[in-house]
């Protein structure tokens, strides 16, 4: 029998045990233990993977030294702070680790603004979604464009209306940008 994911494992599970195959003959068939049976004949999809916990890196004995350093400057000038090369010199020289650059370099970034963010030095990252009601907001704008008419550069206006909802944009060439033609764009933005 060829290979086959999860998902496809408990559906073939699932068709032959609805066609009356016993569970027994279904352990057999598929050659998986009775549970597994049990959880696929129970449940559409398979149970998400357990995450293991983080394994451990020679640099986890150094973790609380390296963010006392980075407490440390947050009250140091500017130019007195801990580059990272700074940093894993100190842990090398000072106390013996026996770390890479590059691991000291991801941790320091991934902590850094942890520990800005817990001082409160540092704005925590926030997301605002806009949301825009159909038909209830646009963005317009008359700008400068030069075009080549008959051979010769000429200056025209350029009329742009971009709806937010649906994000259409619609653009129009005007020779002046008086109201009339301001009005005229509007017109043919909202009715093309």
């Amino acid at each position: 029998m060829p290979p086959m994911s999860k998902v496809e494992l408990y559906v073939a599970i699932r068709r032959d045990h609805r066609a009356g195959m016993k569970m027994r003959e279904l352990e057999r068939k598929y050659n998986v233990s009775w549970r597994t049976v049990k959880k696929a004949v129970d449940s559409v999809w398979p149970e998400p993977r357990k995450k293991l916990p983080p394994r451990r890196t020679a640099l986890d004995p150094f973790k609380p030294v390296i963010d006392e350093m980075l407490r440390t400057d947050l009250d140091a000038p500017r130019k007195q702070r801990h580059t990272i090369t700074r940093i894993f010199h100190r842990l090398v020289e000072e106390h013996g680790a026996d770390v890479s650059y590059q691991m000291v370099r991801r941790y320091v970034a991934d902590r850094k603004p942890e520990i800005l963010a817990a001082s409160g030095k540092a704005p925590v990252e926030a997301f605002v979604p806009q949301t825009h009601l159909p038909g209830h907001e646009a963005e317009v704008d008359f700008g400068d464009v030069t075009v080549r008419l008959a051979g010769e550069l000429v200056t025209c206006y350029l009329f742009s209306l971009r709806l937010s909802y649906s994000g259409k944009a619609v653009h129009r060439v005007f020779a002046s940008c008086g109201q009339e033609a301001f009005f005229e764009g509007h017109v043919h933005a909202l009715v093309s």
